[in-house]
């Protein structure tokens, strides 16, 4: 039936229920015309998509390439799977719509009022929310820091960026910050309770953390997503990744932003948990909007999401990883999944007399 890829699978891996990549090659042969395995297979896994900061000399600015795909060279203790070519850094913009989508136009659910004076934003990536932050509080001193220098340049005069790794201990003084924005660092993180640590020494007492990150799982309330398609197998790919790499993505499902706020001393803490639509499915029109959104997010760059787990932590190879997203972009386009994840905003305050 058209928009499904199931069919006999080759030997599944032992106890983690993830198909090995032989079985989508197989699939691929069966359901999909002959160049829709290989389609882009030049732009998305062969070609030069390097990102002109790359050619900096300096060794932090240093990237790893893996099947034509940039990454940040590993530093400390720091293992990042997503790419950060200019590709992959167009789909973290179009995240940032769908998250504020998702959250009515909000940059940020904390009562942190209009007056916040130093402002940090961990795992800035392209930058994109700290420069609308300051552009909304033009008042406050806005500093994005990130593994990558993958930031533009001209932003407002009171945002600036800066190089860092935040699984290290941070340079930043403490007592230094009235409100730390943290996001989607899913899959990033061995430590989370260190990592807020340091954020709790760093925020000025009376200060807010809010953390904001995403399941990988993607589900459906009536079983239109199967343990055995393209969708329902991507989950189990970043499961096991996560845990051979000892940095979970399963941050939502195991409630670990929570949990860990509490273990670094955050008190008041609140949360909310969002019901995120993928694809066009929802008869909802904001719903729709957002699902369209996430689908155009996932579409964009499925290649550069998967190259890192599949290939170096789980030994799929290119053709392989070509195939299982043709087969993922096929499912999510007809519709008939009716599937979403979790997103998960948890904030809270370091006690005025810490």
């Amino acid at each position: 039936m058209a928009g499904e890829t199931s069919a006999a699978p080759v030997q599944e891996t032992a106890s983690t229920g993830i198909l090995p990549g032989q079985h989508w090659e197989q699939v691929a042969q069966q359901v999909l015309p002959p160049e829709d395995g290989n389609r882009d297979a030049d732009s998305a896994l062969g070609a030069d998509n390097t990102s002109s900061t790359a050619s900096i000399s300096s060794s932090i600015y240093h990237y790893r390439s893996i099947l034509g795909r940039t990454y940040h060279s590993e530093v400390g203790r720091t293992q990042y799977w997503g790419a950060n070519d200019d590709r992959q850094n167009e789909t973290l913009d179009i995240n940032h719509h769908v998250i504020n989508l998702v959250l009515e136009g909000k940059d940020y659910l904390a009562p942190i009022g209009e007056n916040v004076e130093r402002v940090l934003d961990v795992g800035t990536g392209t930058g994109i929310w700290a420069i609308d932050f300051g552009d909304q509080m033009p008042g406050a001193q806005v500093i994005g820091t990130d593994i990558s220098p993958i930031q533009p340049s001209w932003v407002p005069p009171n945002v600036k960026f800066e190089v860092e790794d935040c699984t290290q201990d941070w340079t930043f003084a403490s007592n230094s910050f009235d409100y730390i924005h943290i996001r989607w660092l899913v899959g990033s993180i061995v430590d989370w309770t260190a990592l807020f640590k340091e954020a709790y020494r760093c925020l000025k007492p009376g200060g807010y953390l809010e953390s904001h990150d995403a399941s990988s799982v993607m589900a459906s309330d009536d079983g239109t997503v199967a343990e055995d398609s393209a969708m329902g197998q991507w989950s189990k790919l970043w499961v096991e990744a996560g845990r051979k790499m000892s940095q979970t993505f399963q941050v939502v499902e195991h409630d670990i932003q929570r949990k860990s706020m509490e273990a670094a001393g955050f008190v008041d803490i609140q949360e909310k948990l969002f019901k995120v639509p993928i694809g066009s499915w929802p008869a909802d029109p904001k719903q729709k909007e957002i699902g369209q959104f996430v689908q155009l997010f996932l579409e964009e760059d499925l290649e550069g999401h998967l190259t890192f787990i599949s290939n170096v932590i789980l030994g799929w190879s290119a053709q392989q990883i070509l195939v299982f997203a043709a087969l993922l972009r096929r499912e999510m386009r007809s519709n008939k999944s009716h599937a979403y994840y979790h997103q998960k905003a948890v904030w809270g305050r370091k006690p005025a007399s810490a």
